[in-house]
């Protein structure tokens, strides 16, 4: 039977690379899928892998349905036997509850890739619908670590490097700090709720004694 996966983890921890892997895999056994993604780093329509894989994808966008999109390849002739779905933490709840009716209705294989929670530990509401919707939920098994060395859990949005805890869900960026610009940064738990980043541990380290 066709299921919907959802593979979650932090920032940094394989999410695009696996979502890819999984395309190629599949593509290799003769099966037609088609690859999905919304606001990836690296562009509009593009899913891409922090290792330097990209392939082109179809932009997720408020009008795209999902549903629609599977009837109507069918309908053309071609064969849909499953959607790879990177950043799905951005789809509406309504585009998550498609995904499940095209797995349930149409016997589509969905596999899904997303963070679960925003900069503040938040849950995003197309994460949200899909841990209540989906048939398994998958923790990548490679750890995105913490600057102290501990398991990364947290995304943390910094502004040259302080952890900013305001402002819109939505905002690309990356874990390469770029100055003036947004970034990200992974963090445990401990670290996010103390709203130490890496750059605030290194302005608060003692100063090793002079010889």
């Amino acid at each position: 039977m066709a299921e919907l996966v959802f593979f979650s983890g932090t920032m940094d921890c394989g999410k695009s690379t696996l979502a890819l892997q999984m395309h190629h895999n599949h593509a290799a056994r003769g099966r037609q899928g088609l690859l999905f993604t919304q606001h990836d780093r690296s562009g509009t329509a593009l899913i891409s892998s922090r290792l330097g894989l990209v392939r082109r994808a179809d932009e997720v966008t408020d009008a795209t349905d999902f549903w629609r999109v599977v009837l109507e390849r069918r309908a053309a002739g071609a064969a849909v036997d499953y959607l790879v779905c990177d950043e799905a933490q951005f789809y509406a709840a309504e585009q998550v509850e498609q995904l499940a009716r095209v797995v349930d209705e149409l016997e589509v294989d969905v596999f899904a890739f997303g963070i679960t929670t925003d900069f503040r530990a938040r849950l995003f509401p197309g994460s949200a619908r899909l841990v209540e919707l989906a048939d398994r939920v998958e923790v990548l098994q490679v750890r995105a670590l913490c600057w102290c060395g501990a398991r990364a859990t947290h995304n943390a949005r910094t502004a040259d490097g302080l952890m900013v805890v305001e402002g819109d869900q939505v905002v690309v960026g990356d874990v390469e700090p770029v100055a003036g610009e947004v970034a990200y940064e992974v963090l445990c738990r401990r670290h996010h709720v103390r709203r130490m980043t890496a750059a605030v541990a290194r302005a608060v380290a003692p100063t090793p004694p002079t010889a």
